[in-house]
């Protein structure tokens, strides 16, 4: 088990991109004599499921093949087993989703020759993760992205009627969402620091993009151990639009409603109304604590 890597793929990620593509990955493997058990996902977060059972088996070394849902819910399956220390986890990723935003962090190419000729080299890093803790009803999620309270949450919740958009649905949902989207009142602490204000959002990430290429947080000065966070007062749709292109161009900094920061820990308090979302994933709404976890998991990386 210690020298085979265990491949997980979601067979609906890109839209069936992963299943067109997954006989010609294999057979690469084959070619390049890397030892693999390929298994299939049937149902939503099976992967944490497999990821637990591999574990067990004694498996370590992870390759995801699919977008960054996929990649979420195998670092969930990761994080939340007791099996053996998360750092000794190797996942590696060939991406074939519609937003890829996790890749782009780390310029993994889309073509899957590339992507596993990475893998080949077998070079890792250690990354943080993100641990956001639901107090009613309890619940743990993890990510390896970002995570968003507010409008970016509640675009996540309207997505999937622009599905067949690709890597544009989350712009035109966003657009679409503002006619019935309002700005609240959020009680929160940033680093202990308590804080009451009127917010259109708030962003933490990890890595640098989200939302298919969009840059809400400023990642520029990123320090490992760190959140960097994005708070941004009520604007209007037509200042967001004149302003578009610094969600993309890493300048969201310039927008004169933002403040961005970096905080080792977030908690939100008297929440009920702001949906909160994880690397694109609705969790939910309610009070919410969200701290980091340095060095959680290993990347394999160029």
């Amino acid at each position: 088990m210690y020298n085979t890597w265990y491949i997980i793929y979601n067979p609906i990620s890109g839209g069936g991109n992963a299943e067109k593509k997954i006989n010609s990955i294999q057979n690469l493997f084959i070619n390049h004599k890397l030892k693999t058990e390929t298994v299939r996902t049937q149902y939503p977060h099976h992967e944490e499921e497999l990821v637990q059972k591999a574990i067990k088996k004694g498996y370590n070394k992870f390759i995801c093949i699919g977008g960054d849902g996929t990649i979420h819910h195998i670092v969930n399956g990761i994080m939340k087993q007791n099996y053996v220390d998360t750092r000794t986890i190797k996942l590696a990723v060939i991406p074939t989703g519609t937003g890829n935003d996790w890749v782009k962090n780390y310029k993994i190419p889309i073509n899957f020759k590339k992507a596993i000729d990475i893998i080949l080299k077998n070079n890792s890093i250690f990354q943080d993760i993100g641990k956001l803790t639901l107090s009613q009803p309890y619940k743990e999620v993890y990510f390896n992205n970002a995570a968003g309270i507010g409008f970016d949450a509640y675009v996540v919740k309207n997505i999937n009627q622009y599905k067949n958009l690709g890597s544009l649905a989350y712009l035109f949902a966003a657009l679409f969402s503002f006619k019935t989207y309002n700005s609240a009142k959020f009680i929160f602490s940033l680093d202990h620091k308590k804080i009451e204000s009127n917010l259109f959002l708030i962003s933490l990430g990890i890595c640098k993009y989200s939302g298919a290429g969009m840059q809400l947080t400023d990642y520029k000065n990123h320090k490992p151990g760190y959140f960097d966070v994005t708070l941004i007062k009520p604007i209007s749709l037509f200042k967001v639009i004149i302003n578009i292109a610094k969600l993309y161009n890493g300048r969201i900094n310039q927008i004169k409603e933002t403040h961005c920061s970096q905080v080792k820990d977030f908690t939100l308090m008297d929440n009920t109304v702001s949906y909160i979302q994880a690397d694109g994933e609705l969790i939910g709404t309610g009070d919410a604590d969200i701290t980091l976890i340095t060095q959680a998991i290993q990347f394999i990386v160029p």
